[in-house]
């Protein structure tokens, strides 16, 4: 059988190419970048697929797809799932479940392979990309099916003659383009906080840069200005004045709370930005209409359904919504903190040209403010007086 495996390269998926080709199958190693690659660890995943017996062996960048097709989207709503995390893992997700959709159709694969387990999130979002755009193909998660060990796979690879460790790392760090999110035990204890030593990117915010760094992002009709190569610079940026770090906690897919603590520099920096450009351009009910429609989507993201019809109806509103969200911000980072210190935009609602503001104006007279006034809450004036009579 022609098998395509989604390769991480880590002990499970290790496992499963060394089981796989010793099982006779023609096996095709596919790993995707989405930003969590560095050009020595590519050598060595390459080098070690090939070792264990892989006909092939594929590394697609993925980055530039992972920015258009999803974080755009994700700034254009201000997606941050339980007003803190930005999505740091699932979007990156199912773009690596397309990839290897597209792969495995390509080469004629019979089936597709990947290394998730029964109890998280990532099951779930693999499972549906592929049911999804490879309707007759047939999956297979030996991980999950037959509840595989780590302790079973570092064995059976130390067998084969490629021993990987099945030591736990204190945390598991995931890294991708939109941030890194970190597991460990505080994260399973809803009252404790990493210490300093486990957070792996950012600097402690008490040892950044006194007086900080200021940095100036655009948007053109929502979008951001620079793309990829901007969301990469204000990561490291970010990330030098330990911006970005968080902890979530939230509704896993499957119904269980779980928590999850992450640095994302980048998206700390543009979410903010990009809010407050909306709160210059918008009107009141558009940012009113955008705040539940933009927490939606990014919810069914985060939960594995990007490929339904819905989420294109979603993105037509933010498309919308986003015509006149262009012009500058001015950002101040400084040792953890991400300060907005001005925005402008030819579409200001603000400019004195559209109307004045404080204690004189061009818009109304003084006793257009009393009717208003004497007739706005009138509702709330009559239930009271309504109480009263009852009393």
């Amino acid at each position: 059988m022609r098998v395509l495996l989604a390769y991480s390269g880590g002990l499970d998926t290790s496992y499963l190419l060394c089981r796989l080709c010793r099982e006779g199958h023609e096996v095709v190693a596919v790993s995707v970048d989405t930003g969590g690659f560095d050009a020595a660890e590519r050598e060595l995943i390459a080098t070690r697929a090939r070792a264990m017996g892989a006909e092939e062996y594929r590394c697609i960048d993925a980055r530039e797809r992972v920015f258009r097709q999803h974080i755009a989207w994700l700034v254009k709503a201000n997606v941050r799932r339980g007003g803190v995390y930005p999505l740091c893992v699932g979007a990156e997700r199912v773009v690596q479940a397309q990839v290897v959709a597209e792969q495995a159709r390509e080469l004629g694969a019979d089936a597709v392979c990947h290394g998730s387990t029964g109890a998280g999130n990532d099951q779930i979002r693999f499972d549906v990309a592929i049911r999804t755009l490879l309707p007759r193909a047939r999956i297979l998660t030996p991980i999950r099916d037959e509840g595989i060990l780590r302790e079973t796979s570092a064995a059976y690879l130390a067998e084969a003659g490629f021993p990987i460790s099945a030591e736990r790392r204190t945390y598991s760090v995931n890294q991708g383009l939109w941030g890194v999110t970190i597991g460990g035990k505080e994260t399973h204890d809803a009252w404790a906080w990493l210490p300093e030593a486990a957070w792996p990117t950012t600097t402690a915010p008490a040892s950044a840069p006194a007086g900080g760094e200021d940095v100036i992002v655009s948007f053109d009709a929502g979008d951001v200005v620079g793309g990829l190569a901007t969301v990469e610079a204000l990561n490291a940026l970010g990330a030098r004045h330990g911006v970005g770090r968080g902890m979530h906690l939230g509704d896993t897919i499957l119904g269980i709370k779980g928590r999850v603590a992450f640095e994302a520099p980048a998206a700390a920096i543009l979410l903010d930005a990009h809010r407050e450009l909306e709160k210059l351009v918008l009107t009141r009910l558009q940012l009113t209409q955008k705040e539940v429609l933009g927490a939606t989507y990014g919810a069914w993201l985060h939960e594995g359904l990007y490929f339904d019809p819905v989420m294109r109806d979603l993105e037509a509103f933010l498309a919308s919504s986003q015509a006149r969200v262009t012009g500058d911000v001015r950002v101040h980072v400084e040792q953890g903190r991400v300060e907005v210190h001005g925005v402008r935009s030819p579409w200001s609602l603000m400019d004195a040209r559209v109307g004045t503001y404080g204690e004189a104006n061009r818009l109304w007279s003084n006793e257009d403010a009393r009717g208003f006034s004497n007739v706005y809450g009138l509702q709330g004036v009559l239930a009271e007086r309504a109480r009263l009579l009852r009393e």
